[in-house]
């Protein structure tokens, strides 16, 4: 984003010589390359539900943080409220309740 002009710009060279800057091993292929991901902007819908992903990871980003400010990843106390409230607490009540249950925010 911190280019203003594109008119010269070759990805695949800009790709290169990012890798090179970051010390990428060469025997670590590239799955996935800035190109392949054009689909997501070809269309209002498929770009919709990439952004439910995106969602998805700061949700998951917030519950691994719960248990981080325990002082242990693996506290007992936080995954049992982590099981009620989030994977069996199903049809129960509004998703967004029980997040906001379960973090307390």
């Amino acid at each position: 984003h911190s280019l203003s002009d594109y008119d010269n710009f070759d990805l695949a060279e800009f790709e290169k010589e990012y890798l090179q800057e970051i010390g990428m091993v060469q025997g670590i292929v590239m799955r996935h390359r800035p190109a392949h991901f054009a689909h997501l902007f070809a269309s209002s819908s498929y770009a919709a539900g990439y952004y439910v992903y995106q969602w998805a990871q700061v949700l998951d980003n917030d519950v691994y943080a719960a248990f981080e400010e325990t002082g242990d990843v693996f506290d007992t106390h936080t995954a049992e409220k982590c099981r009620q409230l989030i994977y069996s607490a199903g049809n129960t009540e509004a998703p967004e309740e029980l997040f906001r249950q379960f973090r307390g925010r």
